[in-house]
């Protein structure tokens, strides 16, 4: 593995808050969390009805519901994209994606042209081998054709990829440009690297031709300094919200999820730091846990934020309030369907989505092979809410 771990040495500061962590010859502050607030576990939130809306699904990634139709799209990530019409699973795959399903690559986020469906293009995200034999991520459209989608036009080739940490996430701004997540492919270093797509948020055109207000120049780059985000989601503001996974042992810390608003240009510490300093030299984020999470897909709904967590098997809402541009201050943590830290009710989520109806869509992920499926998983849980 790279980056191997050589020695590991701490230093505890005075004040008890802060420590470093050196791994072959790098080290790694850790700061504080930066939430006044302690989650809150409910395992059967009042006034909410939970349905299974569809069943039989194989690892789903993202959902989807496409403008004035009855069609929703679910991408399952071996490599299949499904059709949803009027509530039902289409047997017939709408598009099946030569994707490399290698670890926790595959087929990822999808979305659709902000101008659909007099632009009739879908856009996803997947990883694939080369006749080389390496492994990338790539963002291609597709033109959909009613019952299948097809004519795939790549826009974004050779994004680092890897058998984890490949990010994932699409999603069109409210600026209309397209917005993606990606690892840091367990090479932190790149995460910090300009040159390097890795561990980034990108933003591109439709076309996906690189935006003249980008905040580098000539770069796909929009802020830098993450480890795996697989969330993004937008306020009534058009501030954006990402999650982002914290280390799982790779530099001999557990944990430290996070939340984080992204500033254009942003640079959020990976792998130099983790944590809230509040010194400046970089971007704090807004929620830590101190154990595991990982939160993945997120959604604003009336001002709150919902995030579908994976280990932590919860429906995770976050409530804000603003204090200035780009600073928010958590005013409360709820975990819908969980005991503890550890015990969920529906098992991992994987992504959480605002239908047309007004309610909650949630995908499961208890076939990815970290899970304990239930009957009729992987599916897509519909939530009501009086």
């Amino acid at each position: 593995m790279k980056n191997k771990l050589n020695y590991i040495f701490a230093i505890i500061l005075v004040s008890g808050l802060v420590f470093s962590l050196s791994f072959s010859g790098v080290a790694i502050e850790v700061g504080e969390v930066p939430q006044d607030v302690e989650d809150e576990f409910i395992y059967e939130p009042a006034g909410l009805e939970v349905e299974s809306w569809v069943q039989n699904l194989e690892i789903p990634w993202q959902l989807i519901f496409l403008p004035e139709s009855d069609r929703a799209l679910v991408t399952e990530r071996p490599g299949r994209v499904r059709l949803i019409e009027n509530g039902e699973l289409r047997e017939e795959v709408y598009a099946d994606i030569d994707a490399a399903h290698y670890g926790e690559g595959g087929l990822m986020g999808i979305d659709y042209h902000p101008d659909f469906p007099e632009e009739p293009y879908l856009y996803i995200m997947y990883t694939y081998q080369n006749q080389a034999g390496d492994y990338y991520n790539k963002i291609s459209r597709l033109t959909d054709f009613g019952d299948y989608g097809g004519e795939e036009e790549v826009i974004l080739d050779e994004i680092p990829a890897a058998q984890n940490h490949n990010g994932g996430r699409l999603k069109f701004g409210p600026d209309d440009m397209l917005y993606a997540t990606t690892g840091d492919i367990w090479q932190r270093d790149l995460a910090q690297n300009l040159d390097s797509l890795a561990g980034k948020i990108l933003r591109m055109n439709a076309d996906g031709s690189i935006p003249e207000d980008n905040p580098f120049d000539d770069s796909y780059v929009y802020s830098l300094g993450h480890r795996n985000p697989q969330g993004l989601a937008w306020n009534d503001d058009g501030v954006l919200f990402i999650s982002d996974h914290g280390p799982s042992g790779e530099t001999g810390l557990q944990a430290k999820d996070m939340v984080k608003v992204i500033e254009p240009g942003g640079n959020y510490g990976w792998p130099e730091r983790i944590g809230y300093f509040g010194d400046g030299e970089f971007i704090d984020p807004i929620v830590m846990w101190p154990e595991a999470v990982p939160p993945a897909g997120a959604e604003f709904v009336d001002g709150e934020l919902f995030i579908a967590t994976l280990r932590s098997r919860s429906l995770i809402k976050l409530s804000l309030a603003e204090e200035g541009e780009f600073d928010y201050n958590v005013t409360s943590i709820d975990r819908w369907f969980a005991e503890d830290s550890f015990a969920g009710r529906y098992g991992r989520l994987r992504d959480v989505n605002k239908g047309p109806d007004g309610n909650l869509y949630v995908l499961t992920s208890n076939r990815d092979g970290r899970g304990s499926p239930l009957e009729g998983d992987d599916q897509i849980y519909r939530l009501t809410i009086d």
